[in-house]
């Protein structure tokens, strides 16, 4: 991920301590800079990422390493079919000695918070996961708890032995920022990340970073904020989503499409696009921002139609035909 770690004249915009926390993930997630890019995004744009991949792909091991360069706590859930909504939320319990209810909160009252294989969950944990990840609330015995500023949901999913998942709803889909897919390595990958672990358990206490304070990131969030999104760019964001509805720029995927992008999806790609413009040290985002986002950000708030899939297409080949379509402004 060119740019991000450089001190060269276009980093301006992305601050020391940005810079510092891209290379502490990079340095020890070999061959995942796209999932260190999305990390980084979404922690300044206040979104979730669901991550899916085989395993043995660090999926675990890149939110633990976010998880100890930034300030705030850490939880992690191990998703199992018998999980229970308050397992994650928290739970009334009554406390004799005083004689009255108290709230026992969940892991879902920490700033990072990794659910592992998600798709594990019975639908009522996933659903009981969306008004935090929504609203930034809890309800519990009728009152409403507000989740910690910043709160950020990590969740995983694994691709392999699908009896006895639950796929994510919609619904469910739509409140992630990204859906990142990740690949095995190529061989060269694989001999420097055996290199990696190799050294960690000759050397396994390494120089820490100073983690990433709170109001670092608040004011980090500030600047993405002020990041400048061109008419041009606007409208080009636009027209990548409506391409999902009407059929237009010479393409029509609407009958292979069971449902399209929603608003969300706009503004998400907005918001990313700022984000990773700020990183690579631009104070304006470009179309190759949107155009490298989009997958991510787009495709899991799209649909096939059951003819698309039986076709052997996928979300992700619908949108290389759109991106291929619709060319910038």
């Amino acid at each position: 991920m060119e740019d991000l770690s450089s001190e060269g004249p276009n980093a301006g915009a992305a601050s020391a301590p940005a810079r510092r926390l891209v290379r502490h993930l990079e340095d020890g997630l070999i061959g995942q800079a796209v999932l260190v890019e999305r990390l980084v995004i979404c922690l300044l744009t206040g979104g979730h990422v669901l991550i899916e991949g085989p395993p043995g792909l660090a999926k675990t091991r890149s939110v633990r390493r976010l998880a100890d360069a930034v300030e705030g706590s850490f939880a992690r859930v191990q998703c199992t079919p018998d999980l229970m909504p308050s397992d994650v939320t928290g739970t009334q319990i009554w406390r004799r000695e005083t004689g009255r209810m108290e709230f026992l909160p969940g892991p879902v009252f920490h700033s990072l918070l990794l659910v592992d294989e998600i798709n594990r969950a019975p639908p009522k944990v996933q659903s009981a996961l969306l008004e935090a990840m929504a609203e930034g609330q809890v309800t519990s015995g009728g009152t409403a708890r507000p989740v910690p500023e910043p709160f950020m949901v990590v969740a995983t999913q694994n691709p392999l032995e699908q009896e006895g998942t639950f796929p994510l709803p919609e619904a469910q889909l739509d409140r992630f920022l990204f859906h990142v897919l990740l690949g095995l390595p190529d061989g060269a990958t694989e001999l420097a990340i055996l290199d990696l672990v190799e050294g960690e358990l000759r050397a396994p206490e390494g120089a820490r970073i100073p983690r990433l304070g709170l109001a670092d990131l608040a004011a980090m969030k500030r600047e993405v904020a002020q990041v400048h999104l061109s008419p041009a760019l606007r409208q080009y964001i636009v027209a990548l989503v409506m391409a999902t509805r009407q059929a237009d720029h010479g393409l029509s995927v609407t009958e292979r499409l069971r449902h399209a992008v929603s608003p969300r999806g706009t503004l998400s790609l907005a918001a990313a696009a700022r984000a990773r413009a700020w990183l690579h040290g631009r104070s304006y985002a470009v179309p190759e921002d949107v155009q490298a986002l989009a997958p991510d950000v787009l495709c899991h708030r799209m649909a096939p139609s059951w003819r698309a899939l039986a076709a052997g297409e996928t979300s992700r080949a619908i949108m290389a035909e759109i991106l291929a379509a619709v060319a910038p402004l």
